[in-house]
């Protein structure tokens, strides 16, 4: 049983390494061995040649004719065979007569018999080479004829080696093929080792099936995670790409199914040779995401980045109501402030006893109160945008910033924008005005909220340092804000918004800065 289990941990790189090692020994093995069989082969070769070369030589020779034509060839010839055949290795060197009677051979006592073997090739003319079973065992010769001068055929030269020796010469090359097998084993090992050392490393020592356990929960917990996640990695060529989406990253970046481009993210989100970044505000046509981004290195190197992702767009317009209550409260607050201080001028008028004087500053302030106020409503048909524009107005005086609403305002009933989508747009135009008047000497701030050829039109200008082209564009994206070393949404959210209507939002030249947004609106149908 404890066997069966440490079969079954058995890791990766070690399963890899036995495999490695099994296959690369069978392979080595066979290739050796296909090496000693061809290397057998080769010599067999090497000897047909070389014992052709010898008898070809021997029979074309002048002094062997004419020895077979003298009285007693043996004399002659067996001395001078001896020496080649001592010379050249061979085992025997037999001349004879074309009726097979031996003229030497290297055992004497065997001279003048018959030779034993196949002759009729060469009597035909014709050198061949045979493996026979001759008088000192089975060997491999050759066999050739030998002609006068006058091209009759005098004899015969047969030149052999026998198959003992050339066991002795090919023995003699086996430990150089089973060293270089040796070798190639050893080397075949060590890289296996290696091999084996870098997947152990990569795969932690893990077995295969841990490997697919940690795999499957990592995958279930990626896509069942609240927040979305987006792992960029380096491919071919230290291109960036796209390798992991979770679920909730799909459904709040709007990505498809499939794979994933790094074009298809938003471009505040392909920055991926950028550091690390907490709590960063992004926006998308329809959400508020809080993303971090993490870069990933491996021995010193930045190899990707991870994003998180969390959607704050619920959070967001609830603090935007809550920022436009607590505004309403300060407005009211400021009303209230301003309201004592007059009640108290006009109470001391009274006990001064400038009646006349009291009742004209009264009804003055509340003239030129309650003119506004008319004006607003009767104008603007949603009660939150006019009540929005009468807290800006009081909340600007007591900053200092004088903030005009012109005669121009004027807005009907439209169906395209919510309320709350109206008073995020102006309010954040009026307060990103506000704090930019501030900068300098006499603030000041004008509003224009109107219908111009079916479109809604909203201007805010100021007497602030206005806004490049590339400052909006990078407000629009990340958000910006006038303040000193701060960043905020409120530009970011006024142009999620006008792309979510399809209209525009620009810088426009003027007296100051002004930013002009325009919207298609549509009115609401009246009852009938």
């Amino acid at each position: 049983m404890v066997e069966l289990r440490s079969r079954r941990r058995m890791s990766v790189a070690r399963q890899i390494l036995l495999l490695q090692l099994a296959l690369l020994t069978l392979v080595i093995g066979v290739g050796g061995a296909l090496a000693i069989v061809d290397e057998r082969g080769d010599s067999d070769d090497a000897i047909r040649r070389q014992v052709s070369s010898i008898a070809e030589t021997l029979a074309l020779s002048d002094s062997t004719a004419q020895a077979l034509a003298s009285p007693d060839p043996t004399a002659v010839l067996q001395p001078q065979t001896e020496e080649i055949r001592q010379a050249t290795g061979v085992d025997f060197i037999v001349v004879m007569a074309p009726d097979r009677t031996r003229y030497t051979h290297t055992n004497p006592e065997l001279i003048g018999q018959l030779f034993t073997g196949n002759i009729d090739r060469a009597l035909a003319g014709e050198t061949f080479t045979e493996t026979y079973a001759g008088s000192l065992g089975p060997s491999i010769r050759a066999v050739t004829p030998v002609y006068d001068a006058k091209g009759t055929l005098v004899g015969l030269v047969s030149v052999g080696v026998t198959r003992e020796e050339i066991s002795k010469q090919f023995a003699q090359s086996i430990p150089t093929i089973l060293a270089i097998t040796a070798a190639g084993l050893i080397a075949a090992v060590l890289s296996s080792l290696l091999v084996s050392r870098r997947i152990r490393r990569q795969t932690l020592g893990l077995a295969p099936d841990e490997l697919l356990t940690m795999y499957e929960h990592h995958d279930a917990v990626l896509h069942s995670i609240g927040e979305g996640l987006v792992v960029i990695g380096r491919g071919r060529g230290g291109q960036a790409q796209v390798e992991m989406v979770n679920d909730e990253a799909r459904r709040l970046l709007d990505l498809p199914n499939g794979r994933v481009e790094l074009s298809s993210l938003p471009s505040t989100l392909r920055d991926v040779d950028a550091g690390s970044a907490k709590d960063q505000v992004h926006l998308t046509d329809l959400r508020i995401l809080v993303v971090n981004q993490h870069p990933v290195e491996w021995e010193g190197k930045r190899i990707g980045t991870v994003l998180t992702i969390r959607d704050h767009t619920e959070l967001q317009n609830v603090l935007g109501e809550l920022d436009s209550i607590r505004g309403f409260a300060e407005s009211l607050r400021s009303q209230a402030h301003e309201s004592a201080n007059r009640l108290h001028t006009i109470i001391t008028m009274v006990e001064l006893g400038r009646y006349d004087d009291a009742v004209a500053f009264a009804t003055n302030e509340l003239r030129v109160s309650q003119q506004l106020i008319d004006r607003l409503v009767n104008a603007v048909h949603e009660p939150a945008l006019a009540a929005l524009l009468l807290g800006k107005l009081s909340e600007a005086t007591e900053r200092g910033v004088e903030l005009t609403v012109t005669e121009d305002t004027a807005l009907g009933p439209v169906s395209t924008l919510t309320a709350r989508e109206l008073v995020t747009l102006v309010g954040n135009l009026v307060d990103n005005a506000i704090d930019a008047a501030r900068s300098g000497p006499d603030p000041w701030v004008e509003v224009t909220v109107m219908e111009e050829d079916s479109m809604m039109v909203v201007a805010v200008a100021d007497s602030g340092p206005g806004m490049t082209p590339d400052a909006l564009e990078k407000a629009k994206e990340r958000g910006y804000s006038t303040k000193s070393g701060s960043r905020g949404i409120g530009l970011a959210l006024v142009s999620q918004i006008v792309k979510r209507h399809g209209g525009t939002f620009v810088s426009e030249p003027g007296l100051g800065s002004m930013l002009v947004v325009r919207i298609p609106i549509r009115h609401e149908k009246a009852s009938q």
